[in-house]
Order: structure tokens, then C-alpha cells, then sequence
């Protein structure tokens, strides 16, 4: 069975760029963003935002990564505990399909006292169950419920998104 891709390699590094570019433009007097990637794709998407942040801008960048089960987020871990409060902090994820995700990964966000929380996708779907809406969307697509979209990712790169 071929895969229906929604985005190409190309396309989303275009889509990451122009979010990077939104992203400096909402934060241009910041003098630090806290990249916070839900692994797998998410930490590679971040990873990605981060490096044309620094090929664009000379703003300063962490990045850490936020480990959860997708199905049943009940324990949810940073990487590292970096002092989290009065920063800006942008949480990245591959698809928001419900919401679900973005929002228990807060929660250990919230422990902190962040100047402000930003959020990143890289696909978004429109069929929300949790109050969460994406500052950052690099493509909304809509889908039926039973479809699924899978961002693909190869090392440091993404190399495409598919419906499916």
C-alpha cells in the first residue's frame, strides 16, 4: 500500500523555517527560548527549530525533551531541570491530533513559573477533545477520526508526514 504524504522532506523544512522565522518575530526580545521536544519527533523537530533559529538569529536556545506515554500520560519526565521560571518556553510535538499530549506535557512545566508557554506542530488536525490550540502550526489538514497522520523522521531530519 503507497502512503498518502501530506508533506515531503522539502515542504517541511520549509514549514519549520517559517515557523522559526514566527517564532523570532513573537520573541525578538527574549534572551533565551527553552525548546521543550516530546519525544521521538517532537525532540527531532525541535532540534530542527533550533538550528535555524541559530542559522537566522543570534537569540539563544536549550533544548530539552519530554518523555510521556502518548496512550496512557500519567508519568511525565523532562530530561533535565533546567530553571524553567520567568523563561519562554516553546513545547514541541510532531501532530496535534486531540490535544491530549501537548496538554500532559505541561504539567511539569507548570511546576515552574514560565513567563510564557508557546506551542509547536508541526501537522495539526481538527478534531480537539482538550483546550489546546497551537501557536506554531506548520500545516492543518482536516481528517476524518479514523484517519491517523504520521510524521516521519530519519536522524536529525524529517523526511515527510503522511495520512493514512
Amino acid at each position: 500500500m503507497s502512503k498518502n504524504y501530506i508533506l515531503t522532506a522539502g515542504v517541511a523544512d520549509k514549514k519549520l523555517r517559517r515557523m522559526a522565522y514566527e517564532i523570532l518575530e513573537n520573541n525578538a526580545d527574549e534572551p533565551l527560548l527553552i525548546l521543550a521536544g516530546i519525544r521521538e519527533s517532537g525532540s527531532v523537530i525541535a532540534r530542527a527549530i533550533q538550528k535555524i533559529l541559530g542559522e537566522i538569529s543570534s537569540i539563544n536556545t536549550e533544548l530539552i525533551a519530554v518523555s510521556l506515554d502518548k496512550k496512557r500520560p500519567a508519568a511525565v519526565e523532562l530530561s533535565q531541570s533546567p530553571d524553567l521560571n520567568n523563561k519562554v518556553v516553546i513545547l514541541v510535538d510532531d501532530v496535534a491530533n486531540s490535544g491530549k499530549t501537548l496538554t500532559y506535557a505541561l504539567k511539569p512545566l507548570l511546576e515552574f513559573h514560565p513567563k510564557k508557554i508557546q506551542t509547536l506542530v508541526l501537522v495539526e488536525r481538527s478534531h480537539k477533545k482538550f483546550p489546546v490550540q497551537p501557536d506554531y502550526v506548520g500545516l492543518s489538514v482536516a481528517t476524518t477520526m479514523q484517519e491517523h497522520i504520521f510524521v516521519e523522521v530519519e536522524g536529525e531530519a524529517v523526511t515527510g508526514a503522511y495520512l493514512e
